[in-house]
């Protein structure tokens, strides 16, 4: 990509009514543009990140068997009204539209009950067991007041697995996969060091505690209290005796924080297959239910913790697997020597898988130098008359302040390794 291709612009202005950090930074860096207030279109080098975090989670869901799948936004409401959940009463948070006919449908929040309702059609025999099963799509939720920038909105990203076991004791299996999943996608964000799988209220669905994965964050809206030495944490919500004793947790090991939620999972039980009518044949010929869980990530929402957390007082800080480009190559001055060089640099990078934004804008070099630290990308490379009368290429990472110079050879080999 070069930037002057690139129809985004950085910015200095951002809407008046944004008020979260997250979205500003991210505004002002052309990453995103506002439609609404809780609603966001993702612009080239915000949509390149969006990728990227979706990459990470669905190599990680894949790597414990799962299987993507795409299920659609509108759904009917027959299937919603076997599992209680139509009537706003229950489910106050929903979207609802009409056919011309005057059929209701609703727009999707979450889907247990298209899932179930799809998967009914295959299976039959314990041979069918067990599965995951995942999507990474546009979610809609009537939030009363959309805030928190990318944290809480009215359309958002996310991705929802479930998983189908034939016992209870095969479901604690897949979930604990599941578990061990989850905090891989943390350690690869970036953040792993301060994420906690969270015991919180398993509400209508299990009389078990359910599992959020809360990031520290002083941006918080939630107030955990955390464990250091066991890796843990629990929600107010349910902060007593009675549960940190059955949790086996020490009331004065744990430390009162703020967390993001960013992420969730729930023992769902037989609730939805059972309302569903879907259900498997065992080895003897009887028709059994079957055990769910339910698995969620909110990918926009990450988008948003990522961009403030590792923001610092000059723009974006991402993390290299998360960047919308590795390399920004800030090319100053227009000679043919200079821009024979950053092309060649250019193509070279690219063609050893490295992926580079190219500032062949003619503009100053503060501006260049400005923007590159806006956007965030992890490694910033200079080419000038200055740097080619030395024979090397200017090198500077993002999180330090030394500016360093260093042979093409050299360089090349060091960023595609």
């Amino acid at each position: 990509m070069r930037s002057s291709q690139l129809f985004s612009k950085t910015s200095k202005t951002i809407p008046a009514d944004e008020t979260a950090a997250n979205a500003q930074l991210l505004i002002k860096a052309g990453f995103i543009h506002k439609e609404m207030a809780g609603v966001y279109a993702y612009l080239p080098l915000g949509l390149r990140v969006i990728e990227n975090i979706k990459n990470i989670i669905r190599e990680e869901m894949n790597a414990i068997g799962g299987q993507e799948v795409q299920m659609s936004v509108l759904q009917p409401k027959d299937i919603w009204e076997k599992t209680d959940r139509w009537d706003d009463k229950k489910v106050d948070n929903w979207f609802k539209t009409k056919l011309v006919n005057g059929t209701e449908l609703g727009v999707g929040l979450t889907h247990e009950e298209p899932i179930v309702d799809a998967l009914s059609n295959y299976i039959n025999s314990y041979k069918d067991l067990p599965i995951y099963v995942y999507q990474i799509q546009n979610k809609f939720r009537n939030e009363l007041r959309a805030k928190s920038g990318l944290l809480r909105g009215r359309e958002f990203i996310m991705k929802d697995m479930y998983s189908f076991a034939r016992t209870q004791a095969e479901h604690e299996q897949l979930y604990d996969k599941a578990v061990q999943a989850y905090r891989k996608v943390y350690v690869r964000l970036g953040i792993g060091d301060i994420t906690y799988r969270t015991y919180a209220d398993g509400g209508i669905f299990t009389e078990r505690f359910s599992d959020e994965w809360q990031t520290v964050s002083d941006i918080g809206e939630d107030t955990i209290f955390v464990d250091e030495s066991k890796k843990v944490a629990i929600n107010k919500d349910i902060y007593n005796d009675e549960s940190i004793k059955k949790l086996g947790l020490d009331k004065s090991n744990l430390v009162e924080k703020k967390g993001v939620e960013a992420g969730n999972t729930f023992h769902l039980e037989s609730k939805y297959t059972n309302a569903l009518e879907a259900f498997y044949t065992d080895a003897n010929g009887q028709k059994q239910p079957i055990i769910m869980g339910c698995y969620g990530i909110g990918v926009s929402r990450l988008m948003g913790l990522l961009a403030e957390h590792f923001a610092d007082d000059k723009g974006l800080v991402w993390p290299e697997n998360i960047a919308p480009f590795r390399v920004y190559l800030a090319q100053i001055g227009d000679s043919e020597q200079v821009a024979n060089l950053s092309q060649e640099l250019y193509e070279e990078l690219n063609n050893k898988g490295v992926s580079v934004l190219w500032d062949d804008r003619d503009e100053r070099p503060g501006v260049k130098f400005g923007d590159a630290d806006l956007y965030g990308i992890p490694t910033r490379l200079v080419v000038s008359e200055k740097t080619l009368a030395t024979g090397q290429i200017e090198l500077k990472r993002r999180t330090e302040s030394e500016v360093v110079m260093v042979a093409k050879e050299n360089l090349i080999k060091s960023l595609a390794s």
